[in-house]
């Protein structure tokens, strides 16, 4: 609980209050400021700000809960068609590193059908133990069973963290997840590490549209949640043989109840590579002038064997699918080549590519953010020289 009130008898009207109120929840009324509790959030930038002590906050932080029954690091590893997915190995890499910090195990959570033989497998990429839920019901990703199964475990072993991929997937789950349990989530971290006096998980994640990293606590909840974005940390080396015991989980049937049921899964066909393994990215922006520009991009993708990428303003102008968008909001990739065309470098679009090997910027604009970040630059217009690279890459790899 807190509480917020004006000293009248020391509030002198200055106003200070009023311009550091980041919320515009104060007013002056007869010469004296007034709170609208409707819009303040109890900050205390009015506060700092009054001159006169004549504004007094009270923050009671509450009853403090017993952690003391939480431990371990826990992944959600996610699977498709019973493949796990390569964010579940960058992720248990991670987790490894923060496991040893804080001395703890490294667990990982596999859902799925007919998957023991893979949840055998998640030792050689350093995991110490395995919740293995098998059920038909889980074979393919759906709310309400996986969500349910997720609590149910959480609930019984009491993990100190947990980490999910930022996919589809991840975020869905995840955010269920926190709500049910009552605990807090950060959402698309770029970095993680640990403070091991307080036993608190640093989720550092970009802010205000990328202009700085924040880093986030948790200290009154557990689990500490957080999705960490696809392509930013190295996958877990593997190591044949290591063994990892495995801890099989039966529930009830009503446990794995669904209000929806899946009919068909339908892929998106592309005649390229999916941008979150590709070693070569071909990525197009507004500059390219079109929706139908960007079938120059797909040829020269294809002589290269790689992946058509896009900016944000691409995919909001309907020239390409969400699935290819690379940025903040989008995903992110290190690919060993990425060629940008015609993208201006904003810095939500650079946040997902910027640490690829060899970066190429094509654009008319000599004065582009895109060359600051690129190792080379070319300066001209994208539907000219696009072609140009196709037809000399065709005439190089004898295509």
């Amino acid at each position: 609980m807190a509480s917020i009130r004006i000293l009248l008898d020391k509030c002198t009207g200055c106003t200070l209050c009023v311009k550091a109120c980041p919320f515009g929840a104060i007013h002056m009324a007869d010469r004296k400021a007034v709170i609208d509790m409707a819009k303040c959030t109890l900050c205390g930038a009015c506060v700092a700000a009054c001159k006169f002590s004549a504004i007094e906050l009270e923050k009671s932080a509450g009853p403090k809960r017993d952690l003391s029954a939480y431990k371990d690091v826990w992944v959600f590893c996610e699977q498709k068609k019973g493949v796990i997915q390569s964010i579940s190995f960058e992720l248990l890499g991670e987790g490894r590193r923060l496991a040893d910090k804080l001395g703890v195990k490294l667990c990982a959570v596999l859902l799925g059908h007919d998957m023991e033989t893979a949840a055998g497998r998640l030792g050689e990429r350093g995991a110490d133990k395995v919740y293995l839920v098998d059920h038909p019901a889980l074979a393919a990703y759906q709310d309400d069973p996986y969500t349910a199964v997720l609590v149910k475990l959480v609930e019984e072993y009491k993990p100190e963290a947990l980490l999910c991929g930022a996919t589809t997937i991840g975020r869905s789950l995840i955010s269920r997840v926190a709500i049910r349990t009552n605990a807090g989530l950060t959402a698309d971290c770029t970095g993680l590490d640990v403070d091991t006096k307080e036993r608190l998980l640093l989720q550092t994640r970009p802010a205000f549209g990328g202009n700085i990293m924040a880093t986030i606590i948790a200290p009154n909840h557990r689990p500490q949640m957080a999705t960490v974005r696809h392509k930013v940390m190295q996958e877990a080396p593997v190591r044949p043989g290591r063994g990892v015991e495995v801890v099989s989980n039966v529930y009830p049937e009503e446990t794995f109840a669904s209000r929806t049921r899946l009919i068909e899964v339908v892929e998106e066909l592309a005649s390229t590579v999916n941008i979150s393994e590709a070693d070569i990215i071909v990525a197009g922006g507004r500059g390219m002038g079109g929706k139908e520009n960007f079938a120059q991009l797909e040829e020269l993708a294809k002589v290269l064997g790689g992946a058509v990428g896009a900016s944000r303003s691409a995919v909001d102008a309907d020239w390409i699918g969400y699935s290819h968008q690379v940025g903040q909001t989008g995903k992110t990739v290190v690919p060993k080549l990425y060629i940008a065309c015609g993208i201006s470098g904003q810095i939500q679009h650079l946040i997902g590519m910027q640490s690829a090997k060899t970066i190429v910027a094509i654009n008319k604009d000599p004065d582009a953010p895109i060359f600051k970040v690129a190792t080379y630059g070319i300066v001209g217009d994208v539907n000219e020289l696009v072609p140009a690279l196709t037809r000399e890459f065709k005439r190089a790899l004898n295509k």
